[in-house]
């Protein structure tokens, strides 16, 4: 018997990579023989990380597949008619409506990864999926075997390397930075940070600044409406980084007073259990999977009303006793997530399936 794992695109520092990778050294600790097949492979990885797709050799009825489903591709129709014990790891897919004023390709993508999911709903054995909202987006879309929940695998281990020091000179000087995570793109909502940024700096604290921090390759468009954005209102101290090294992610995190995030589409939201980790406060709006990623932690607002945003960022920033409060819940919440812990819950959900669909 042997346990692979598929997906499009194994990419260094994504957090889907970094789970596939996880996962893999779990299975070889239970014994197991494995190995990773991706369509893509980022060069910057180890040597021996994965193998290309179209090596995935002959398949035994024993055998057991993981696919990781975040989008769509050929391979998504070839795996549900694979002859072995069939899983699928789900990571959500973005609904395509976010897309379509700014990439026809990725509103296709996203359209054709979503009919692979609903394609695949009673072609496989067992589902994990990454949160309660995403087991519940399984349900709605046809399947009816067990799902189980398994958290994104996060080594918290990698934020304790050194952060850069030139990031921390330079904003770490005492003025309140505002910080938002993750890739320019139009499910985020960037647009909602900016508007309650607007009403933060010019009428609570005019010495903040803004960090969006995260690639906008592919999102050109809307990186540039954004851009426009901030021009219009006349709102300065905006800065959008583009991709980055990852020391210097560390640093803005570092030097964050808050965390906003008014996300509406998010499977799981590895950027707060970030911020969680660094102890910066977090508002978030309450969309998605973004409550089952926060838990008690961090403030959620059912209201996008850019004022009440700005209100809560202040307390965050002036309520000493607040912030203690939130960021005491915060770690709690981080023990979810610890690496340990998650790796012991799949082991235990990999054991319990074998056991259940015994080809021997």
């Amino acid at each position: 018997m042997r346990i692979f794992q598929m997906l499009s695109s194994l990419t260094y520092g994504d957090a889907i990579g970094n789970v596939v990778l996880a996962l893999k050294e779990a299975i070889q600790k239970l014994g197991y023989e494995t190995e990773v097949y991706a369509e893509a492979i980022d060069t910057r990885l180890p040597a021996g990380s994965a193998k290309k797709i179209q090596y995935l050799p002959e398949l035994h009825k024993d055998d057991v597949v993981i696919n990781h489903l975040s989008n769509g591709t050929s391979w998504n129709r070839r795996f549900g008619d694979f002859s072995c014990r069939k899983i699928i790891y789900y990571h959500n897919v973005t609904p395509p409506r976010f897309f379509e004023d700014f990439s026809v390709e990725l509103q296709m993508n996203c359209h054709r990864g979503l009919k692979d999911v609903e394609y695949l709903a009673d072609k496989v054995d067992y589902c994990l999926a990454v949160s309660e909202f995403n087991k519940q987006d399984l349900r709605r879309m046809g399947y009816r075997q067990k799902i189980d929940v398994l958290p994104i695998l996060i080594p918290y281990g990698d934020y304790d390397k050194t952060p850069s020091q030139k990031i921390l000179d330079k904003y770490g000087d005492g003025r309140t930075n505002i910080l938002f995570t993750g890739r320019i793109s139009p499910n985020k909502k960037q647009e909602d940070v900016i508007k309650a940024f607007f009403y933060y700096k010019n009428y609570m604290n005019q010495d903040a600044r803004l960090f969006f921090v995260g690639k906008y390759a592919g999102m050109e468009a809307y990186y540039e409406q954004l851009k426009r954005y901030a021009e219009v209102l006349d709102l300065k101290d905006v800065y959008f980084t583009g991709h980055i090294k990852f020391d210097e992610i560390l640093a803005y995190y570092r030097t964050a007073d808050v965390f906003v995030c008014m996300s509406e589409h998010e499977g799981f939201c590895v950027p707060l259990v970030e911020a969680m980790y660094f102890g910066v406060p977090i508002v978030a709006y309450d969309s998605s999977a973004i409550a089952d990623t926060l838990g008690n932690g961090g403030i959620l607002t059912e209201d996008k009303d850019p004022k009440l945003v700005a209100e809560i960022i202040n307390r965050l920033v002036q309520d000493e006793t607040l912030r203690k409060e939130i960021i005491s819940r915060q770690k709690e919440q981080l023990k979810r997530f610890e690496y340990d812990k998650v790796t012991s819950l799949f082991s235990g959900y990999l054991e319990k399936f074998l056991e259940e669909h015994n080809e021997g």
